[in-house]
C-alpha cells in the first residue's frame, strides 16, 4: 500500500467514533433548516451555486461563504489561479478576472515575510507543490520551512488537493523526482522553484520562478525556518544543455525560457563547484503523485483535515481563526469551496470545527487552505463582467496571494 494511504488509514483508525460524533455535534449550521440542510443558494452559472450562512462554533459565530461546484456538468471545471510566476502575488479577484473564472478561493500558504533573515527578500512563493493546466510549477519546501499553523500529525508539505484529467477531485501527495546528469555522474535534484531547499541539496529554478532573488532558498534548515542562511552556496546557469556561467552567491532577475539555474547549498554547493562553462548538463524533473496514476489538471498545497468521512487525529480544536478550505463529496465530482468572514464580529473556527462543518455539508474528504488575511472567496453574478469579493477579508481588503482555485464554466 502506498505511503499516503498508510498514514491516513492509520489516522482514521486512531480516531474513535465517539470523538468524531462529538466534534460534529459541537459545530452547527445556523438557519439551515431541518436535519442540517444548507440554505438555498444562488445559481451563478451551470453547476455553480453560491451560499452563505452562519456556523456556531465553540467560541462564537462564524459566517461562512460557500461555492458548490458540480463537476458532473461537462461545462464546469477547476484549475489553479496564479499570476504566471511562482514568486509573485495578486489578489484573488484579479487572478479570477484575468483567467475569466466564474468564482474562486485563495490557495496555499506562502513565504509572506523574512523578518528573521534581515536583508533577504520574501519571495511570496507558496509552500507546497503546484500544478496549473497540467503543467508542473513547483515542488514542496521542507516541512520545517513552511509558513502557517502546525501541520496535523501524519501530514506534510507534499500534501495536495487536485483535480485529475478524469475531472475528479482528490486528496493526494506529490513528491519531486529529478536528476542532474553530467558525463561523470548524476546528482539527485532536491528542489524545483522553491523558496527553501533541503540542507546539502541542489535545486532547479526555471523561467516560471520569476525575477525574485534566489537567495532565500539557501536560508533556514529542514527543521528550523529561522536558522541563518547558509554560508556555503553556489549557482550554475545552464542554457541549451550546457553550463554558461557560475557564481558563489544565488542571483536574481528573470530566467530566460530554456534556461535552468541550479542553486546548491553545503554539500550541494560543493558538487556544483565541479561544473565548468561549456560542460554538458541534463536536468530532469517531475512531480509523482502518491496515490493516483491519473495526471493532474491542477494541484495546490495545504493539508488534509478530513479523510474518508473521518477527521484526522490531532486537529487543533482550540485556536479559532478565519479559514478557507475545500470539501470533496464522495467520488470527487462534487466540490465545496469554503471561506469565512474576518472582522471583530466573527470569531472564526478551529480547524477541527472546519472539518466537522464540511462533513456536515456532505464532504467525505476536506483540505485546509491558507487562512487569516488570505481567506478570500470571489464570485461573478450572472451577466456581470467581473467577480466580487463575497466574504469580508480580515484586513479589510484583499491580500495578494500566490495562487488559488478557480471555477470555470464554458458556454
Amino acid at each position: 500500500m502506498r505511503r499516503r494511504q498508510n498514514r491516513l488509514a492509520a489516522g482514521r483508525t486512531a480516531l474513535t467514533l465517539l470523538t468524531a460524533l462529538g466534534a460534529l455535534a459541537g459545530t452547527a449550521l445556523v438557519g439551515a433548516g431541518p436535519a442540517g440542510a444548507v440554505p438555498d443558494g444562488t445559481r451563478l452559472a451551470p453547476g455553480v451555486v453560491y451560499e452563505h450562512f452562519d456556523i456556531e462554533g465553540a467560541r462564537g459565530t462564524a459566517h461562512a461563504h460557500l461555492l458548490r461546484v458540480d463537476l458532473t456538468d461537462p461545462r464546469v471545471t477547476l484549475d489553479l489561479l496564479h499570476p504566471g510566476k511562482v514568486a509573485a502575488r495578486e489578489p484573488v479577484s484579479r487572478l479570477a478576472d484575468t483567467r475569466g473564472a466564474v468564482a474562486g478561493v485563495n490557495g496555499d500558504f506562502f513565504n509572506i515575510t523574512e523578518v528573521q533573515h534581515p536583508g533577504v527578500e520574501a519571495t511570496g512563493a507558496s509552500v507546497g507543490p503546484a500544478v496549473a493546466s497540467g503543467r508542473t510549477l513547483k515542488a514542496a519546501v521542507p516541512d520545517g520551512q513552511r509558513f502557517g499553523p502546525a501541520l496535523p500529525p501524519g501530514t506534510s508539505t507534499e500534501d495536495v488537493v487536485g483535480m485529475g484529467v478524469d475531472r475528479r477531485v482528490r486528496l493526494d501527495g506529490m513528491t519531486l523526482h529529478g536528476s542532474i546528469r553530467t558525463v561523470t555522474g548524476q546528482l539527485r535534484l532536491g528542489g524545483l522553484n522553491q523558496y527553501a531547499l533541503p540542507v546539502n541539496s541542489v535545486g532547479a529554478f526555471t523561467s516560471v520562478w520569476g525575477s525574485v532573488s534566489r537567495l532565500r532558498a539557501t536560508c533556514g534548515t529542514d527543521t528550523e525556518r529561522a536558522a541563518p542562511c547558509s554560508g556555503d552556496t553556489h549557482e550554475v546557469t545552464i542554457r541549451g544543455g550546457r553550463v554558461v556561467s557560475t557564481a558563489d552567491t544565488p542571483g536574481s532577475g528573470a530566467i530566460e525560457p530554456g534556461t535552468t539555474v541550479l542553486v546548491g547549498r553545503e554539500a550541494g554547493a560543493q558538487e556544483l563547484r565541479k561544473f565548468v562553462p561549456g560542460q554538458p548538463v541534463t536536468v530532469r524533473h517531475r512531480l509523482v503523485a502518491d496515490d493516483s496514476r491519473i495526471p493532474y489538471r491542477f494541484a495546490v498545497g495545504g493539508y488534509p483535515v478530513l479523510a474518508g468521512g473521518q477527521p484526522l487525529p490531532g486537529l487543533d480544536d482550540t485556536t479559532s481563526a478565519v479559514r478557507s478550505a475545500v470539501g470533496i463529496e464522495e467520488g470527487g465530482r462534487q466540490v465545496l469551496l469554503l471561506s469565512l468572514d474576518g472582522g471583530p464580529e466573527y470569531r472564526g473556527l478551529t480547524i477541527a470545527e472546519v472539518a466537522a462543518a464540511l462533513r456536515g455539508l456532505g464532504a467525505a474528504d476536506a483540505f485546509s487552505l491558507d487562512g487569516g488575511g488570505s481567506s478570500t472567496l470571489v464570485a461573478r453574478d450572472p451577466g456581470a463582467s467581473a467577480v466580487t469579493v463575497r466574504n469580508h477579508p480580515s484586513g479589510g481588503a484583499e491580500r495578494p496571494v500566490p495562487n488559488g482555485i478557480g471555477v470555470f464554466v464554458t458556454p
